[in-house]
Parts: structure tokens; sequence; C-alpha cells
């Protein structure tokens, strides 16, 4: 049966050939009276940059700088979601906490020691948010305290998975604000200026 097909020509792969990587391209503007999914990153569009809860805090951070990310999805041996690290994580107090805590020096942070846990995490449906609005994501943010969201579809026996995620910073970004400082409290400050001048 084979032998009805022919064989396709193949060439050495040359030097320097980089990967193909999935790309979402969002919308460059956007209004808060726009479907959410125009500030979503999809999950099934784009990869999702992942860390082990054993990895390095310095590992991760580097991680974080490479791909131009600020959040980290953290994955268990499983590849099961065990939490989520952000920037805010590696940058703030948590790491100082921690070292007063349990001593030890800053190379001795892991991923696991300074992330919220998944226990911790609360997320959002992709049916809620198919049907959702800029403005309700930016509020659903500012209530929370977070930069980030994660959004889940579910199965019908209740099993979820992460298929995409929100970032305020992005969000800022589209609706046209200038984020010059990544604290959470100006970004809403910057978006809140955008929408009194609209």
């Amino acid at each position: 049966m084979i032998r009805e097909y022919s064989a396709l020509q193949s060439f050495p792969l040359k030097a320097g050939s980089s990967c193909a990587r999935p790309l979402q391209v969002l919308p460059e503007h956007v209004r808060l009276s726009d479907p959410a999914m125009n500030v979503m990153t999809d999950l099934n569009k784009v990869s999702v940059i992942s860390v082990r809860a054993k990895t390095s805090m310095d590992r991760a951070n580097a991680k974080m700088i490479r791909y131009g990310v600020r959040m980290l999805l953290v994955l268990d041996d499983n590849d099961q979601v065990a939490g989520l690290l952000t920037a805010t994580d590696i940058l703030g107090e948590k790491p100082m906490r921690f070292l007063q805590n349990m001593g030890g020096t800053h190379d001795d942070i892991m991923v696991r020691d300074i992330m919220s846990t998944q226990r911790e995490l609360e997320v959002m449906k992709v049916a809620d948010v198919q049907n959702a609005r800029v403005g309700q994501i930016v509020a659903s943010l500012k209530k929370s305290h977070r930069q980030h969201a994660l959004v889940v579809a579910e199965e019908a026996g209740g099993r979820q998975t992460v298929c995409g995620m929100f970032s305020i910073t992005q969000i800022a970004r589209q609706l046209g604000a200038q984020v010059q400082n990544f604290e959470l409290a100006s970004t809403f400050a910057e978006i809140e200026a955008v929408i009194a001048r609209g």
C-alpha cells in the first residue's frame, strides 16, 4: 500500500533556523464596550509560558524577561496547574518574607516559595467571558486587586482547563493608557484617566 506514494525530497536544516511559534493578534485599540475576547490571551492560539514549581526564582525571572511577560503559569510534574507566578511576586515583598521566615540566601528561593498556589486562584469561565465586555474584565480585576486573571473551559464532569488569561497591563495598552509603571493602582488610575477623556 505504501508503494502508491512517492517520498518527498528532504533537505539539510540550515544553521540559525528557528521554530514557528503561534501568534495571536489582538486589536491595537479597544473600548470598554468592546467584547472581552478582544483583550484575552487565547491559549488555544498562543503557547502558554510556564515554569515548574521547583525552578529557582531567578531562573523564572529570567524566563519572564526573555519572553517579555509578567506572569508565568506554574505547572506540576503532571502538567497540571500548581499556581501562578507574577513579576510582583518576584520583585515584591514575598522573597524577603520567605528569607526572614526560612533563612537562606536569595539563590535558595524557589518558585513554589513565592507563587500564588492553585488553592488561592480564582478563575473566570470562558462561557461568561464570551458574553462579557472589556469594562467588565477591568472591573473584575480591580475588584480582586489582581493584575492577571485566568479563564477556564469547564467540561461536563467539572474538570477545568485554563484556556485564556487577562493582563491589566495589556488591557490598559489596548485602551490607549500610557502605562509607565506596573503598579496596580497606577495602572487602574491610567485606565480611569482614559475613560474620563473618552
